[in-house]
């Protein structure tokens, strides 16, 4: 039997409800969900001895089971004569103090200020099918007469699915009268409808608005948002941030219901909210393994991402969560990245947070009570102390992290908030600040206190021997194709490092390649203050910054007729543009006419180093061949595991080394940097960062 209009027009019409109830009967009809569904809402903004209205009553079971548990103070109105006479009928017996009436809720024929509380169960909805002007002024006498049979303090009570013209309409109205607007997600909602009913797939609201007296030239507006039926109010600036904190909430809902629904739905990435701040608190990640095959202990499972590891490949990107998620033998794999600036207490604590809300995007098919696993790097949540915050006017806002890595050890991380999932530099803690603060974190897991407060190490705890980064790795093995050990230690060379970030790169160099001069060049000068202050950086007689813009600088230099000549040139700068394929270096930086500036000032002999990080296949190409129609000869080394790759320009094709020829002038030159007293990291080996070198 078809009960549904075939136009939604046809809700407003009263033949249609007529209709409608003929052909239903005796059989209840609950839009949005029955009272177990609502009862949590209802009970909460609805006192058992006020005198309440229900506006379109239908034959919902609703007014019966409220008057059940006590609320028996109710009245009901319907437009259909034929539902009103079924209803009385069912209670005059049971349900004496009860009242049908048949009557039109746009002209009602009650008192002024007759009652406390009017209650709507999908009836806004059912007339507002429209924006025509004619519908729109039902609604406002709709309304207008919600408001006046209401007293003060009283509240309007309204289930609705909340769509856009709909919450629009409502909540112009009634802050426009100087009502408090509060809408409230009703908790489950999306399974709240039965399963012999039609199902909507948007969640169920509860639009609670609470008439105050009018103040006379009084422009206070209250909007607020209940996301949970136990949550604590948001407080929100006006009726559009209000709407579109519903729409999120719908998406979610529908988001929900598609992942519930099937699996493998593609890349499925949402943040979960602070409800009290509203700011992101964690970040989920949806991953499916369509070949693993199900059983009941493998549908489903959350890995917790320790905090600061959130960058690595293995929990950074779309190729390394998928073999996560292959190697953790789930069915579907949820991420959770916990967010810098929030607290967290410990693993218990995140789980309680999250089990409620992990459990609406679990897949279909998974077996009903089923214990889901919680997962972690040993059962850790990671250490992340965010020791200085800023905001530069060019490169925007950033952190100092301090983050604990898989070896117990400890780093420091620049992050450029735009890109918060990139580190842009990192260095290594001297091992006795890592053990002061496993010392300090052991302690304060004993007082059952937050571990939020590594020492605020200067920069002198760096450990100036180690390069985290394997792309400054690679750039700095590029060197050996001076081809000579010799050359790079006991002779004065120049070189140009364009990008200081955290001054990592450039440091290096000077440390332990004692005859070369450094000029270092930055556009942002709070960078240098940065890597002064938090990773070591030092100028020095034979190192210097330069704070100018990297183009101009080197414009400068090649238009001197007295050209200064850099045997090396170094290039590790960012782009701030994310809607571009390449974000390192910018494009400009590999333009024709600029690339041959480079080369005026490199010597004969000398080798230029870019870092490229490139997606688009087809810009990529492009910027190999325009490099290839400078610098003739150009070798790439691919970092593993990243976007990452490293290129080594030199001029003439007869500088070529093979493969062999250059692991053996890395291996010359490891000899004599690991000699006692040079301070070289002996986890670092040259000739490993030359072995998968090609020529382009």
């Amino acid at each position: 039997m078809n009960l549904l209009p075939k136009s939604s027009k046809e809700f407003g019409s009263v033949d249609y409800w007529e209709k409608f109830f003929q052909q239903r009967g005796k059989q209840a009809f609950e839009w949005y969900g029955t009272y177990l569904d609502l009862c949590g809402v209802l009970h909460k903004y609805i006192k058992p001895k006020e005198k309440v209205l229900v506006v379109g009553c239908g034959n919902s079971e609703l007014s019966e089971q409220l008057y059940d548990v006590g609320y028996q103070d109710i009245v009901n109105i319907d437009i259909s004569e034929v539902v009103i006479k079924q209803m009385r009928e069912r209670n005059a017996s049971r349900r004496p103090q009860m009242s049908f009436l048949k009557m039109d809720m746009t002209r009602m024929e009650f008192p002024d200020a007759s009652f406390q509380v009017v209650l709507d169960k999908g009836t806004l909805d059912a007339v507002l099918t429209d924006e025509e002007e004619r519908t729109l002024q039902l609604v406002d006498r709709m309304l207008a007469e919600v408001g006046r049979v209401l007293q003060v303090g009283g509240r309007y009570l309204c289930i609705s699915l909340a769509q856009a013209h709909i919450l629009k309409k409502a909540v112009g109205h009634f802050s426009r009268e100087g009502w408090m607007v509060r809408v409230h997600q009703v908790a489950n909602s999306q399974d709240q409808v039965l399963e012999s009913e039609p199902q909507f797939s948007l969640p169920v609201f509860a639009f609670i608005m609470t008439k105050f007296r009018p103040v006379p030239g009084s422009a206070l507006q209250i909007f607020e948002l209940c996301a949970q039926e136990q949550g604590k109010p948001m407080r929100l600036e006006n009726a559009e941030r209000l709407a579109e904190a519903v729409q999120e909430r719908q998406q979610y809902a529908w988001l929900c219901g598609q992942l519930r629904r099937k699996s493998g739905l593609g890349s499925v990435t949402l943040d979960l909210c602070n409800g009290d701040t509203g700011e992101p608190r964690y970040t989920l990640h949806v991953v499916d393994s369509p070949a693993v095959k199900p059983s009941r202990d493998n549908y489903f499972a959350i890995f917790i991402i320790p905090q600061g590891r959130e960058t690595e490949w293995l929990f950074g990107t779309e190729e390394g969560l998928k073999q996560l998620a292959a190697s953790a033998g789930f069915r579907r794999l949820i991420t959770v990245a916990l967010h810098r600036g929030q607290q967290y207490d410990g693993m218990d604590i995140i789980q309680a947070e999250l089990s409620a809300r992990v459990m609406e995007l679990a897949p279909a098919g998974m077996p009903a009570q089923q214990q889901v696993p919680f997962l972690s790097v040993g059962g850790d949540i990671g250490v992340r102390t965010v020791q200085h915050q800023d905001c530069s006017p060019l490169s925007g806002a950033f952190v100092v992290e301090d983050v604990q890595g898989d070896d117990r050890r400890y780093f420091r991380r620049l992050i450029f908030l735009s890109n918060r999932n990139v580190v842009q530099s990192e260095a290594r803690l001297l091992k006795d600040v890592s053990h002061r603060a496993q010392k300090k974190r052991k302690k304060d897991k004993k007082k059952q206190q937050p571990v939020d407060d590594l020492p605020a190490a200067p920069g002198q705890s760096i450990d100036r021997s180690y390069l985290c980064c394997e792309h400054h790795k690679a750039m700095i093995a590029g060197l050996t194709l001076l081809g000579n050990p010799e050359l790079l230690l006991e002779t004065p060379l120049a070189l140009l490092v364009v990008g200081l970030g955290g001054g990592s790169l450039p440091l290096f160099v000077h440390d332990h390649f004692p005859k070369f001069h450094v000029d270092a060049v930055e556009i942002d000068p709070c960078m240098l203050e940065v890597a002064t202050q938090w990773f070591g950086f030092s100028q020095s007689d034979r190192m210097k910054v330069h704070i100018a813009d990297g183009l101009d600088y080197i414009t400068s230099l090649a238009g001197r007729e007295a050209r200064t000549h850099y045997d090396v040139i170094m290039f590790d700068v960012d782009s701030k543009d994310p809607t571009l394929g390449m974000s390192c270096p910018p494009p400009a930086f590999v333009d024709q006419l600029f690339l041959h500036k480079v080369k005026s000032i490199l010597t004969d002999e000398g080798v230029f180093i870019l870092n490229l990080v490139c997606r688009d296949l087809g810009l990529k190409d492009s910027v190999l061949a325009g490099l290839r129609a400078v610098f003739p000869l150009l070798y790439v080394r691919r970092i593993e595991g990243e976007v990452n790759e490293i290129l080594f320009c030199q001029l003439h094709p007869e500088q070529k080394l093979a493969t062999p020829e250059l692991l053996e002038v890395a291996q010359a030159l490891e000899r004599t940097l690991r000699k006692p007293g040079r301070g070289w990291d002996d986890t670092y080996v040259l000739s490993d960062m030359l072995k998968t070198v090609k020529i382009v």
